[in-house]
Formats: structure tokens, sequence, C-alpha cells
């Protein structure tokens, strides 16, 4: 008799985006990830994809976790995050002898979350350590795929909030064994209105536990989530959110009425361009931009927290393979979303939250490459701009609009300086924490 066995490819794709290069303006590591300790089987999956030193996220933050302390960490988008807690957590279940749900990961959309759980998977190549996601948006035969992987004890659970939190209402989830609770995008999370359900959800896990919080950003709000939650943990913040180095950055002061014409004009001017977002504030402008272009004959398609799993995965597939060269989207696709080669984002409407504003940008000059961001003001979104500028420490250049274009809006520094004196404003500086507007309730829609 003769037997034999199927040998998977490897997934390489997984890894580099685990280990994305970091920007050549960070401070890069140079300590080797033998030297962290980690389980023989982990290393051997980073050396089989060549890599060999941390970034400084994963450096600092690693031997706590493998140590079992609490950490709050914040770094930059594309340092790192999501594997300085994955790489730990699997040497955990790898050294212990652990059964049922060890690890649960809350994350603030489903994209984030599959992301996260294809790393997982892409290790498991090694390591005997198995995930399961629970989102938002789902099919009937999703939710009873999910209620299996939360009763039978699947080792990692990623999850989105209001999601886990409808199960867990319903009583039959096992989570009395769960050793880690993880937090990523915190900052987001909080964005979206789901502070609460955080706190219900913790209120199901076991008291003595690990909390880990990752974030990009540190505002008041993260910290005071932070005490409820961890106990004496180790923190550190690495630097304060700013555009990568390749990104060239514009502002086009526009009317409403301009801004469709404007988007044309851009895209006519940039045919050599093959993926590129429009990031809007609304739904509705996602909706009306998304059917201009289309009459319009582009390739292009939308994506909102309105959309089922299945559509948002389609969307992002046909993106990714350049099926699509177009996707207007809201900030559901701004976080947690690594996509090759975008070459353009458009800022349609200038986001509520100066932070926000870094992370839609970050989508394009990923690990080193170029990349180009536009963002249409209107008078209206004016003060929230300046706000952006005094993040990011750089006046964004104001080229006039193209030729054939009425005269836009005047743009005046000293009336914005005015009106921050006049609403109470303090001045930048390098403790900015951010806007502290209340955050919108989202908690029945996980973006």
């Amino acid at each position: 008799m003769i037997s034999c066995c199927v040998v998977h490819p490897f997934p390489y794709h997984i890894f580099q985006r685990t280990f994305r290069p970091l920007q050549k303006n960070s401070d890069l590591s140079t300590m080797d990830f033998k030297t962290l300790g980690l389980n023989d089987q982990i290393i051997e999956a980073i050396s089989y994809m060549g890599f060999e030193k941390a970034t400084p996220v994963q450096e600092q933050t690693m031997p706590s976790i493998i140590q079992g302390r609490d950490v709050i960490a914040c770094a930059q988008t594309g340092t790192g995050k999501t594997a300085a807690f994955i790489l730990p957590i699997l040497h955990q279940i790898t050294e212990g002898n652990h059964s049922g749900t060890s690890t649960v990961v809350i994350v603030p959309t489903r994209e984030l979350a599959t992301q996260i759980d294809n790393q997982v998977q892409g290790f498991s190549y090694f390591v005997d350590a198995h995930s399961a996601t629970v989102l938002g948006g789902g099919t009937g035969a999703g939710f009873e795929k999910e209620k299996t992987a939360l009763t039978k004890g699947t080792d990692i659970i990623i999850a989105t909030p209001g999601k886990l939190l409808s199960h867990l209402r319903m009583g039959y989830v096992k989570f009395d064994k769960v050793k880690h609770f993880i937090l990523d995008e915190a900052d987001r999370m909080l964005d979206m209105g789901f502070r609460d359900d955080i706190l219900k959800i913790a209120s199901f896990l076991p008291e003595k536990r690990q909390n880990l919080l990752f974030s990009a950003t540190m505002p008041l709000k993260i910290r005071d989530l932070a005490r409820d939650l961890l106990h004496d943990p180790f923190e550190i913040s690495l630097s304060i959110s700013k555009p990568a180095a390749g990104v060239s950055q514009k502002k086009y002061l526009t009317y409403n009425e301009q801004k469709l014409p404007l988007v044309e004009s851009i895209l006519k001017d940039r045919d050599n361009y093959n993926s590129i977002i429009i990031f809007c504030s609304r739904k509705t402008s996602v909706n009306d931009v998304f059917r201009a272009l289309k009459r319009k004959g582009y390739s292009v398609k939308s994506m909102s927290s309105d959309f089922e799993q299945a559509e948002r995965e389609s969307v992002l597939a046909d993106f990714r393979s350049k099926k699509t060269r177009i996707v207007v989207a809201t900030d559901v696709l701004s976080r947690g979303i690594d996509i090759k080669d975008i070459n353009l984002v458009i800022n349609y409407d200038v986001p509520n939250n100066p932070e926000d504003y870094v992370h839609r940008i970050g989508r394009t000059a990923r690990a080193e490459t170029k990349g180009e961001a536009i963002t249409l003001v209107n008078p209206a979104d004016m003060r929230k701009f300046f706000y952006i500028e005094e993040l990011i420490e750089s006046v964004v250049d104001t080229p006039d609009l193209p030729e054939g274009f009425a005269k836009g809006p005047e743009w005046s520094i000293e009336e914005k300086k005015k009106s921050k004196k006049k609403n109470g404003k303090k001045p930048f500086n390098k403790n900015y924490k951010g806007n502290k507007q209340k955050p919108k309730n989202k908690r029945a829609n996980d973006k």
C-alpha cells in the first residue's frame, strides 16, 4: 500500500502583512526574535520567512506579554502591533496544556477580525492553535458556525463587540477558561461607541486574566478604559501618529457642488493609477459618489457598514486583485485593511477626528512605497482640517482648482486661529490628545 500526504503551500502573503517593513523615519529595532523568548516552533515560522529583527512595538511588548503582565501600547498604524500580541499568545498556547478558549480578541471591524484570523491560520502551519471569528452581518449558517466555535472552545476567538455580546447574552458561551483578553484598535472602538459593550464582555470573563490594550492613539478616554480593565500594566507609547514619509499630500478648497466634478478631474489626470480609495464620512455621500462614477464608466464599487460580510469580502477581493480600480467607502476601510500598492486616497469629506486622517491616508505609501492623498475641504470643514494640520505638524499644500473650475472658497489661517481662541481651544502641543467629541453610539451596527 502506498500512502501519501498533501503538503499545503506556506501562506507567505500572511507573513508579508504581519511583518511589513517600518517607515524610514522609524527607530528600527536591532533585537533578534530569538532573544524574545518565543517558542522554537514560532521562531521557525518567522525564520522560514527570513525575518530576524522585531519592530520596536514587538520588541518592547513581547517580553511583558510572555511574562503574563497586562500591557497598554500606543504605536502608529503599520508598525506590527498585531504580531506583537499574536506571537506571544501563540507562544503561551503552545507552551501550556490548555483546553477550551484561552484568548478573546475584540476589534472594531469585521475586516480586521478576518485579517487577524488569517494571520493565526498562517502560524498554525507550525503551531497547533486554532481561531474563529464572530462577526456582525453574517448569515444564519454563519451564526451556527460561530455558536459551535464558542461552545466547543476554540483557542482564539476574534470578534466585533456587538455580535459577541449577542452570543454571550444567550447563555451558552464558554469563557470560563479565558486567560487573555485583547483589545486591538481600542481608540477606534471607543469612537464607535463600544465602551459599554467592551466592559460588559469583560464581565463574562474570569476576573484573573491577562489584559492587553493596543491603540494607534492615546486619548484620555483610552486611559479611562485602561484604568477600568488593566492591572499594573506595562505601558509603551512610541510616537504620535504621523503620515508616512512617502505620501504626497494636498488639499483643494471647494464648495460642495464642485466636489464631484473635481473628483472626476483628479481621476482623469491619473489614468495610470489602478488602485484608488475615495473616503466619505457619510453613507449618503458614498452612494452619490459611487453612482456618479459608475455613470461615467469607471470601474468602481462602494462599501459601508450597511454591507453584509460576504459583500464586503467580495469588494475587497476584487480591489486586491485589481479587478476593481476604485472603491468608495466610509471609514470602515480606514483601519485593519492591508492592500498593496494603493496609488491614491481622496478624502471626499474631511474626517471628524484628526487621527482618522492619518489612518485614511495611511492606506497608501505603505512599506516605504510612494502614494498620493488629496482632501476636498469645503468652508464648513476648514476648522477640522486646521486641527489635522496641527496634529501632523505640517501645512498641507493648497493648489488652485484645475482650469475650468470657478474660484473656490478662501482659506484664512488667522480666522481659524481666532475661531480656536473664541472656542477655548488650546494651540497644538506634542501632548495633543485629539478630538474629545463624544462618540456616536453605533452599537447595533458593527462597522
